[in-house]
């Protein structure tokens, strides 16, 4: 049984993870945090969220810290979710990216939020399918996220057969390494895919250097964690790191109504950086 976890409790709990992760956790998350958070008591041997929060603030080197983001934040995703994405990418921002470069295709994306490697891994096999064995091609996609948890199934890139079922039957054929006897009923991702992606962790209120500027973000399903503040914030940063001509994806459910930006609309959950 987890002990209650009281409004003063809550609060300093609530206010370490937004300043830590940036995640703005309202009062109708307090029993998901309750419950989640009741394993990190147990595992620890603190009696309450008190003791917890005092382990935290005075004895943590950072590792417990890591396991109560992981523990509070939730990951689901899918290969090719959100699949207008990917057919914008193929139809307006790879043949605009051919057509300009003649010794190099150089692509860099950054996956920020990319639990456990799905979407890195999808805007990879995109661009190999539309370049096929261009020479040229120097794509890389930095992927992270917060969760250590998340991003060492997603560095693994072993995959069970439910997770490719929207995937045609030859573009897993292309991509993946079906298991046999043990590995039964899971794909892993080849190298030719998996030597694309640099998977980091990383907390999005702390910033990247990307030198030469990125292509393209995707940023899907992660703003409506964060409050307005925050989203202003990320948006302003995202903007920032794009070479002009490049996007920004967010998810289906997002928006930057209501955001102050500075990309110009393209359709729902796409914007440009002109």
């Amino acid at each position: 049984m987890n002990p209650e976890l009281n409004d003063t409790d809550y609060r300093r709990l609530a206010a370490l993870v937004y300043a830590k992760s940036g995640i703005y956790l309202h009062d109708g998350k307090r029993n998901l945090v309750r419950s989640r958070l009741g394993k990190r008591l147990r595992a620890l041997g603190v009696k309450d969220y008190e003791a917890y929060y005092n382990y935290l603030k005075t004895k943590d080197d950072g590792t417990e810290l890591v396991k109560m983001l992981d523990a509070i934040t939730t990951n689901q995703t899918a290969f090719f979710r959100e699949r207008h994405h990917f057919d914008f990418m193929e139809k307006a921002l790879f043949p605009k990216m051919e057509s300009a470069s003649e010794d190099k295709i150089r692509i860099r994306i950054w996956s920020a939020g990319c639990s456990t490697g799905e979407e890195p891994y999808s805007i990879a096999i995109s661009i190999l399918e539309f370049f096929l064995k261009d020479e040229r091609l120097d794509a890389k996609i930095l992927a992270t996220d917060i969760s250590s948890k998340v991003l060492e199934n997603a560095r693994a890139g072993v995959y069970s057969a439910d997770r490719l079922r929207e995937m045609p039957v030859t573009t897993q054929r292309r991509y993946f390494q079906k298991g046999f006897g043990k590995q039964e009923g899971f794909f892993k991702v080849k190298e030719n895919v998996r030597q694309m992606v640099v998977f980091r962790n990383h907390s999005l209120m702390n910033r990247i250097n990307f030198g030469r500027g990125l292509d393209a973000i995707f940023c899907r399903n992660v703003m409506i964690y964060f409050d307005k503040r925050t989203q202003n914030n990320l948006v302003r940063i995202f903007y920032e790191y794009l070479k002009p001509g490049g996007y920004l994806f967010v998810g289906h459910s997002e928006s930057l109504a209501g955001v102050t930006h500075s990309f110009e609309y393209v359709k729902p959950s796409i914007y440009l950086k002109s």
